[in-house]
């Protein structure tokens, strides 16, 4: 498991290896809230190579802006990143101040 302090997350995805393989899933963490509004660049990104999903646990406050297939999660305290390598799911869980 992965712990990481930060302020807000965009989680998105790109295409894999190949057209029709699975796909990244990328997350970019933030110090601040609402980084999409102000086109912001985080300040690392974690990529997951081959992943089927990502599911969201014990997250309440998220966001999904269709105009960019993204979704932004904000106030978070820490953030919790479970990989099951078996399965390529991707599990996000954490505390917000809300």
């Amino acid at each position: 498991m992965i712990e990481i302090s930060c302020k807000s997350i965009v989680v998105s995805r790109k295409p894999g290896k190949d057209k029709d393989g699975l796909w990244t899933a990328m997350i970019g963490l933030f110090d601040e809230n609402n980084p999409h509004l102000k086109a912001k660049v985080p300040f690392k990104t974690l990529e997951f190579e081959d992943m089927i999903k990502v599911r969201l646990r014990d997250l309440r406050n998220v966001s999904l802006y269709l105009m960019g297939n993204d979704l932004v999660i904000n106030n978070i305290l820490t953030l919790q990143i479970e990989i099951d390598e078996a399965k390529r799911i991707l599990t996000l869980s954490g505390e917000q101040e809300l």
